[in-house]
């Protein structure tokens, strides 16, 4: 009797893991467009100036976020993969500028192929997954009100090869500046830029997953990758 309790115990642990049990409330809906002060105007006058100006090519670009579990439970569930295959936005290498964004309503989860990459054995179930997604929306990035990540590039000496830019992220309603090391590619059409750097979530006010006392949590720090490939605006010659 004693260890059937211990195995239903556990099994109930597992779905809580990183917010994986369910919420009753349908996941935040994506927005429709970038967001209303982004400035694609710059770019756009830039472009009809005769300026070099690419815009994301969001099918070929992508962001990872890897999520990991801790705490004395951390057995019974999964570490975690996020990822956006619609980053939109612009660059201008010229200017030493890019600026990105990224709709949190339309991040995915714990894909098969990207929880490979990242070395993970596991795969949860659909159940755990749409869980997992739903509090990370509603609990953590609270996505209703903070519907955007943003990311500006500024001051870059040079657009091509390997460099240190100075990104600034917005998340969560909070802005941190950080030195992200980067490769950069590029010819007359096409710029790709492929790097990965790690941060804290409490950098930007969020407060990781925890439960029954740290026992079963993520880990502060996150790890993020990403690989942007941009195309030059016709009329920028």
């Amino acid at each position: 009797m004693r260890s059937r309790a211990l195995r239903v115990a556990a099994v109930f642990l597992s779905t809580l893991l990183a917010g994986c049990a369910p919420l009753l409330r349908e996941p935040v809906q994506a927005p429709a467009a970038p967001p209303a002060d982004f400035p694609e105007g710059y770019y756009r006058e830039a472009a009809a100036q005769g300026k070099p100006v690419f815009r994301v090519d969001s099918r070929e670009s992508l962001v990872v976020i890897e999520v990991r579990r801790s705490g004395s439970l951390a057995r019974l569930g999964h570490d975690h993969v996020v990822a956006s295959h619609e980053v939109g936005g612009y660059v201008a290498p010229d200017e030493g500028r890019a600026d990105l964004y990224v709709a949190l309503a339309r991040l995915a989860v714990d894909e098969a192929a990207l929880r490979a990459g990242a070395g993970f054995d596991t795969q949860p179930t659909e159940s755990d997954i749409q869980g997992t997604r739903a509090n990370m929306l509603e609990k953590v990035l609270e996505a209703e009100k903070f519907p955007f990540a943003l990311i500006q590039v500024s001051g870059a000496n040079t657009m091509r090869g390997d460099v240190t830019l100075n990104v600034a992220i917005t998340l969560h309603g909070s802005t941190r500046t950080l030195q992200v090391p980067a490769r950069i590619e590029a010819d007359a059409g096409v710029v790709s830029v492929t790097g990965g750097f790690s941060f804290d979530q409490t950098d930007f006010g969020i407060t990781p997953y925890s439960l029954l006392g740290g026992a079963i949590a993520v880990k502060n720090g996150v790890g993020l990758r990403f690989r942007i490939r941009a195309l030059r605006l016709p009329g920028a010659e």
